[in-house]
């Protein structure tokens, strides 16, 4: 099992493909939103949020949490994750894996146990 706090260690678990993850601290409830979403809901939000994976992946030099919360305030992946700071973080993590399909990885994932502070998810 994989215990991880930050977009990126995220990402790092995803790409080796782990059986298990444990999300703990703030990134918990973003990984909840960003799992619970429905399948039509999820197809609108992940064209938003590959569009702006892409503009990130395009200029990563310049591209800090301003410009990527510039690039989903208001688009349709804010508002059906419940907010830009959820969908930043879906395009953080999707940069840091090396593209959007890590998203549909995640969402892959069963939870097999929740409370306030974490999360754990299963192949």
């Amino acid at each position: 099992m994989n215990v991880v706090k930050t977009e990126q260690e995220l990402a790092d678990s995803l790409k080796k493909n782990e059986s298990e993850i444990t999300i703990e601290g703030d990134l918990t409830n973003k990984v909840i939103r960003i799992h619970a979403v429905g399948q039509v809901a999820w197809v609108i939000a992940f064209g938003a949020i590959a569009v702006a994976v892409t503009a990130v992946m395009a200029s990563p030099a310049t591209m800090g949490a301003g410009a990527i919360v510039s690039l989903v305030s208001g688009t349709a992946a804010a508002t059906i994750l419940g907010g830009s700071g959820i969908a930043v973080s879906a395009v953080m993590i999707a940069v840091a894996a090396g593209g959007v399909s890590s998203l549909n990885s995640l969402r892959s994932y069963k939870i097999v146990s929740q409370n306030k502070n974490s999360v754990t998810l299963r192949k």
